[in-house]
């Protein structure tokens, strides 16, 4: 058979999935929203909503949208207020992170009127998993909107180049930009204050949302930055960037703490090793970072010294490490002498090695005691409670998602395409654009995914005058990633929004991130 003749045959498997995957987008975009009503206790008062869960289109850019397919279908998930006006009463987008996250965990854990109780302490429950009213729910001060971007959840985009851009840091913005868009337009909401609340890549992405949103015409009213990641190069252990080994320290030193591997004053509480811990940063060790082989061997030792004294570890291996201790190294070797690996995401949870002791991450302990529990309730809950009778699976963490997301930025030219993904500059212009804009970015202690410090850091540079830096705040909580996961960070996450949402936007900034240092210890001391 001549290549001629084989060549359509060949192409023919690739066009009947191109056809079956416009085909599917083009069904859920035609499927009725799934409504159904309810109540929930939330803040001492029984609260009465209308839940919409529905496909939106997403359409091309520019003049090539007016008229074109859709090119991708994405989930939301509206709580309304029963009998309030759309003036009266605030909205607020809400999306996770990942790349390659649903929403459930904002959705189901911390903001929804609906929520998944889990222990406090980091461990898995027993099963069955189910919701509960969440008396601490945020729709008592928003009418909320939980997006899934494309590929997560249910929502899928219709071709393959659809698919290439969405699955990008600006693709990513463009795309659930216009989600809220339409939604505002389709429900009548163009009269609602607007809000958003992201976590984890959630705050990449909300970052470069309300930039994109004010471009639009939309005035965002206020940004939550839940486990802060707008900055890449400040989390990404990469050779040549020592950034991360010197902002993940503090972190270090309060799970070591926690797990009882620190000793002296160090050791009498999590406070004291995070000053400590924060202060060798500043004072000391991004120095000797910056110098490299420089350091004189008296010098070096004196490092080596203190690292191991304010991470547990072992001298011999932070100089083996070359004064350079990854996130890997510390999950590892934290608790080797038990058997045990420390969690990423929770760091207070651990989780056993294998017999053989390898030092391959096989699973993050801080996010398997809540990844089952969370999935199982959620598809209950969606089925028997949403009416979201879909039998294809939801993608709660899309792995291929993650490992092939494009994090060059579109605007960036020449050298500027070669750096870490960065959307903290959007936040800045946003800010700069839009003066009733104010921002309340939330940390967990025992976070070693987006380190509290490396989100001290990442807010302390935001380009903006000290006027516009009064309309930032930071707040933090004794807990992981996930801190609502914990009744009283939850408690106090909701809190804290209360009052941030009642603070005038020109109020000084009380607490909020400085860096690592004296001024970062000032404000941990301020957020309890």
């Amino acid at each position: 058979m001549s290549e001629a003749t084989a060549a359509p045959s060949a192409a023919t498997p690739d066009a009947e999935a191109a056809k079956r995957q416009k085909e599917h987008v083009e069904k859920l975009l035609a499927r009725a929203a799934a409504e159904s009503t309810g109540t929930a206790e939330i803040g001492g008062e029984r609260m009465e909503y209308t839940a919409s869960a529905v496909f939106l289109p997403v359409g091309a850019d520019g003049l090539a949208g007016a008229a074109g397919e859709p090119q991708a279908a994405v989930l939301t998930t509206a709580y309304l207020l029963k009998g309030a006006s759309a003036a009266g009463r605030p909205v607020c987008f809400a999306f996770n992170g990942g790349p390659g996250s649903a929403s459930i965990w904002l959705h189901l854990g911390a903001l929804g009127p609906k929520r998944i109780v889990v222990p406090d302490d980091g461990s898995m429950p027993l099963p069955p998993y189910g919701v509960e009213d969440n008396p601490l729910s945020w729709f008592e001060h928003f009418d909320l909107v939980f997006i899934d971007p494309p590929h997560t959840g249910w929502s899928v985009t219709a071709n393959e180049a659809a698919r290439k851009k969405m699955l990008s840091v600006d693709g990513d913005a463009e795309a659930l930009a216009e989600v809220i868009r339409l939604w505002l337009t389709r429900h009548k909401r163009w009269g609602s204050a607007v809000y958003l609340a992201g976590e984890s890549y959630g705050t990449t992405r909300g970052a470069a949302i309300t930039d994109r949103l004010q471009t639009l015409g939309v005035a965002v009213s206020g940004l939550v930055l839940v486990s802060c990641a707008m900055d890449l190069q400040s989390i990404v252990f990469a050779p040549a960037n020592d950034l991360p080994y010197a902002l993940f320290v503090p972190g270090f030193a309060n799970a070591a703490q926690f797990h009882g591997l620190l000793r002296g004053s160090l050791g009498a509480s999590s406070a004291a090793a995070r000053e400590a811990a924060e202060a060798f940063v500043q004072e000391d060790y991004a120095a000797a970072l910056q110098a490299g082989s420089r350091l004189t061997e008296k010098e070096r030792a004196r490092i080596a010294r203190r690292l191991s004294e304010v991470t547990g570890l072992p001298r011999a291996l932070v100089e083996e490490k070359n004064l350079r201790i990854s996130d890997q190294t510390f999950f590892f070797e934290a608790l080797r002498d038990r058997g045990l690996i420390v969690g990423r995401l929770e760091a207070r949870a651990t989780g056993p090695m294998a017999a053989s002791r390898t030092r391959d991450w096989e699973f993050d302990p801080g996010i398997e005691a809540i990844a089952a529990p969370y999935t199982m309730a959620a598809m209950a809950y969606f089925r028997e409670q949403l009416g979201l009778d879909i039998e294809a699976r939801y993608q709660v963490l899309n792995v291929e998602v993650n490992r092939g997301w494009g994090w060059s930025r579109e605007g960036n030219p020449g050298f500027g395409r070669m750096g870490f993904a960065s959307t903290s500059p959007d936040l800045a212009r946003a800010l700069r654009r839009n003066p009733h804009l104010k921002v309340l970015a939330a940390s967990g202690r025992y976070d070693l995914g987006t380190p509290y410090s490396a989100s001290d850091w990442s807010l302390a540079r935001l380009d903006i005058p000290a006027e516009v830096r009064r309309r930032v705040a930071h707040r933090y909580y004794d807990a992981g990633h996930m801190m609502y996961t914990r009744q009283a960070d939850l408690a106090q996450l909701k809190a804290d929004l209360a009052s941030w949402l009642r603070t005038p936007r020109a109020a000084a900034r009380e607490g909020s991130g400085r860096g690592s240092g004296r001024a970062s210890r000032r404000s941990s001391r301020a957020a309890g």
